[in-house]
């Protein structure tokens, strides 16, 4: 990698080219209709129909049209990123991943939502999600979905799920003692889903990556013992092969496979086992996620996505409405149930339908009424980089030198200064 100076550069240049690239686009297509809103959102199997809803029930008022973003988050924050920056104004409402409102309303590309708007999601929403989208005092993004990862285990191997980290692995022991899978799942690669597993483990142990304003590397004890706790794992003899390069699709379809365990994962897993392996979900079990303290439960990572409504938008007024009914009661409970994402809303997860559809309610509601959120810095995505890059592979992990050079890197990585990983 290069300097601050030659990454600034390529930045400028790479935005340049997406400048040329909206103003031709702009220039050339076809006028939309004036009641069009267009999405930007991540792939979600089942938001079309999410999206059809709120058009039949706007009565022609605006018609959300959905733009399928990159699967990767990197891709997706890029496609948006380039594209705000050259102020395009075909963007209307954004799927923003939780971490990037900092960015987004720091660089000035969202709007705040205010008055009635603002008192109708934080009404009901959970504290967690709701703090996600919330920056500097201000609410600049409506909580479609939040997510937590669980621990799935197979039920017929264990009788009781793993309390904590170290038990976890004693029981892996055991079952390999057996003679029976052990493995224990957890997506490794050099990726954003390696740091939500981490930073769970940092606040579990009691943790601070980076302080409460944003500002200072603080990389504690709590650190030092998630550092540990990961080096235990690799240590272990129960990883997976492909640990170092797996994300969390890939040990959805490992377990499927019927050779592991445990896993650590979100709860799309119980939809896709359903579909996909319909004869093992009888023994698909789940319980929350280990801690690194017998005496404490642990603190789970929040993810999900936010919609905000972009700065440059022609149609804010609209943009507004529809991003409310897709984020609206109705719109989670459909998506919960259908697409394994879990709602914002509190009430929702006691609704019609929620008991039968989604039996791990529980389990991700406790999680969510105490979560672990990551670090909040419009500097994250460097923040992130410099962690992914360090804890993987698992096995190199070093507590202390690696604590270390985590304090020095982040702190780099916020004041913008050294050579990013």
């Amino acid at each position: 990698m290069g300097t601050p100076g030659r990454r600034r550069g390529r930045r400028a240049a790479a935005l340049g080219a997406g400048l040329a690239c909206v103003t031709a686009l702009t220039a050339c297509a076809p006028a939309e209709p004036p009641n069009q809103v267009n999405l930007y959102y991540a792939p979600e199997d089942n938001l079309q129909k999410v999206v059809d809803r709120c058009n039949a029930e706007s009565g022609g008022r605006y018609n959300i049209v959905y733009n399928k973003l990159p699967r990767d988050a990197d891709g997706q924050r890029e496609q948006m990123a380039r594209r705000l920056a050259a102020q395009d104004p075909a963007m209307d409402i954004l799927g923003l991943d939780t971490t990037w409102t900092a960015e987004f309303a720091e660089a000035g590309w969202i709007r705040e939502w205010t008055g009635d708007r603002k008192a109708e999601v934080s009404n009901g929403t959970l504290a967690g999600p709701l703090a996600s989208a919330t920056y500097e005092g201000k609410l600049y993004a409506a909580p479609k979905n939040t997510n937590v990862q669980l621990l799935w285990y197979r039920g017929d191997l264990v009788d009781q799920p793993p309390r904590t980290w170290d038990e976890m692995l004693r029981q892996a022991d055991r079952l390999e003692a057996e003679g029976k899978p052990s493995t224990v799942l957890i997506p490794g690669a050099q990726f954003e889903g390696y740091v939500v597993q981490f930073n769970t483990l940092v606040a579990s142990a009691g943790g601070q990556l980076v302080s409460d304003d944003g500002q200072r590397a603080v990389v504690d004890d709590g650190v030092v013992r998630a550092l540990q706790a990961l080096r235990d794992l690799a240590d272990s003899g129960h990883t997976s092969p492909s640990m170092s390069n797996a994300q969390e699709d890939d040990i959805r379809m490992e377990f499927e496979q019927g050779n592991a365990a445990f896993q650590l994962n979100w709860p799309f897993v119980y939809a896709s086992m359903k579909e996909d392996s319909p004869e093992q979900l009888q023994n698909l079990e789940w319980a929350r996620y280990p801690s690194l303290d017998p005496n404490k439960p642990s603190k789970v990572t929040i993810g999900g996505f936010n919609l905000g409504v972009s700065q440059y938008s022609q149609k804010p007024d609209l943009a507004f409405d529809a991003a409310s009914c897709l984020r609206n009661a109705e719109s989670q409970r459909f998506s919960a149930v259908n697409d394994g994402v879990p709602p914002t809303i509190e009430s929702v997860y006691a609704g019609p339908g929620m008991a039968e559809e989604y039996p791990m309610r529980d389990e991700i509601l406790a999680e969510l009424r105490d979560p672990a959120i990551r670090p909040v810095t419009p500097a994250y995505q460097n923040v992130s980089t410099v962690l992914a890059k360090l804890l993987s592979p698992a096995s190199d992990i070093e507590p202390q030198r690696t604590a270390e050079r985590l304090r020095n890197e982040i702190q780099d990585a916020l004041d913008s200064t050294g050579v990013m990983p």
